[in-house]
């Protein structure tokens, strides 16, 4: 009861988290149409359209642009590597999902991560440090992880999720930009609510960091959702607590890993070691704990 209980309630916490993230959205295109022209009603029509055309392009190339991002080389046959190939193609009979394309990247700090815009597009891509470093037991749990987060939609989330926060950012220097130039000619709405105003203001300029806050905490919520989830599709827990151990320990960053990407992968491949709001991952002591108890 203890696994099914958290998968229900890490579902629950993503949905509301990603709900506050879009209308987040919809209220800075408010704010800095209400800044500039002294109207939010033409950011409320602008955002979503934006929104949705920029998220849109994004999630179409998604997988190519991330495994190029993180120099991963494709495995096209089971001959390249048959116990990662089997390894993968079992997890992802057992989730009932496509199986995805498998990637390597040769890099020997164990870590792992998928990617794709839904089960039947989706991949996943391991480190060479992973298969040399991890037990094979270890390696199938990391594998159910990332499996999870396809089966569970996460790698499409994260996608919507960032190109979001990239969405904020553009918005936000926009319309800073704009309040510049109209600032130097002088030019104010005289009916804008000075209250309202501020409020815009102090918005348009924290908007980019508070969304990169809500990226993470989506991030750390999808991370317990599949670990959950890779307990239930292996029945093993301790090999993936085991495996989360002898990552966490590991003090090497993956190399290609860029802070674009850090998100998407098992446990933080940049190896920065913050914890709280400031973190993509949950505390690794955390995660083992809870796994440690189904």
């Amino acid at each position: 009861m203890l696994l099914y209980e958290q998968i229900r309630k890490n579902k629950v916490k993503t949905v509301f988290i990603v709900t506050g993230f879009v209308l987040f959205v919809l209220l800075v295109g408010a704010a800095i149409s209400y800044v500039n022209y002294g109207d939010a009603v033409p950011g409320l029509i602008f955002t979503p359209i934006f929104s949705l055309f920029y998220v849109g392009i994004v999630i179409m190339s998604s997988t190519n642009i991330v495994m190029k991002m993180n120099r991963a080389q494709e495995v096209t046959s089971v001959e390249e590597h048959r116990f990662l190939w089997h390894t993968v193609e079992n997890m992802a009979m057992v989730a009932r999902v496509p199986m995805p394309r498998i990637f390597i990247i040769n890099d020997p700090s164990p870590n792992a991560f998928a990617t794709g815009l839904k089960p039947e597009k989706a991949a996943v891509a391991v480190t060479t440090g992973l298969l040399d470093r991890l037990s094979r037991e270890e390696v199938e749990g990391v594998i159910a992880h990332e499996v999870a987060h396809i089966k569970n939609y996460d790698v499409r989330l994260s996608t919507v999720t960032l190109a979001l926060v990239s969405v904020i950012a553009i918005m936000s220097d926009i319309g800073s930009r704009m309040l510049f130039f109209r600032s130097i000619g002088g030019r104010r709405d005289q009916n804008q609510n000075p209250i309202f105003l501020i409020i815009g203001l102090v918005l348009l300029v924290l908007a980019p960091l508070i969304a990169m806050l809500i990226n993470m905490a989506i991030s750390r919520n999808r991370e317990f959702l599949a670990d959950a989830s890779g307990a239930e599709l292996t029945r093993n827990p301790d090999a993936l607590a085991s495996a989360l151990e002898k990552i966490a320990n590991v003090e090497t960053p993956v190399e290609q890993a860029s802070s674009a990407s850090a998100p998407l992968y098992f446990s933080d491949p940049l190896k920065k070691k913050v914890s709280g709001l400031f973190s993509t991952h949950p505390d690794p002591v955390e995660r083992i704990s809870r796994l440690r108890q189904m």
